[in-house]
């Protein structure tokens, strides 16, 4: 099996818990089909770049993911006709980086420091 890192944005005006039920539903799949999703994590909403589909904003989730190839196809096919969905991106690695991400580091660096701060 082939390892890969997947980025999905889904679109602003769905809950976090639908984004988080859309990540549920894609490991179910990839289990399915005997593969395995190492990590999920959801990134929350964030700022696009620029506007896809009149959205400004996006809930972007990353999954790290150990999968055979046809089974990565259809998370994709299904993922093409989801309307919830406005990118993905599948990539190809050569290993599965199990480390908490950059996104999530910073954040949890950014809370430590406000946390330090002494409150008066």
């Amino acid at each position: 099996m082939a390892l890969y890192e997947h980025v999905v944005i889904s679109r602003q005006d769905i809950s976090p818990q639908q984004a988080e039920a859309l990540n549920d539903t894609l490991k179910q799949l990839i289990e399915s089909g005997g593969g395995n999703v190492a990590k999920i994590e959801y990134w929350g909403l964030r700022n696009l770049t620029f506007r896809i589909k009149k959205n400004r904003k996006g809930h972007y989730s990353l999954l790290a993911i150990d999968a055979p190839s046809d089974i990565v196809k259809e998370m994709e096919r299904q993922l093409s006709i989801n309307e919830d969905v406005l990118r993905y991106m599948t990539v190809r690695v050569e290993e599965l980086d199990l480390e908490l991400s950059p996104v999530l580091a910073r954040r949890d660096r950014d809370r430590e420091r406000r946390d330090d701060v002494p409150q008066f």
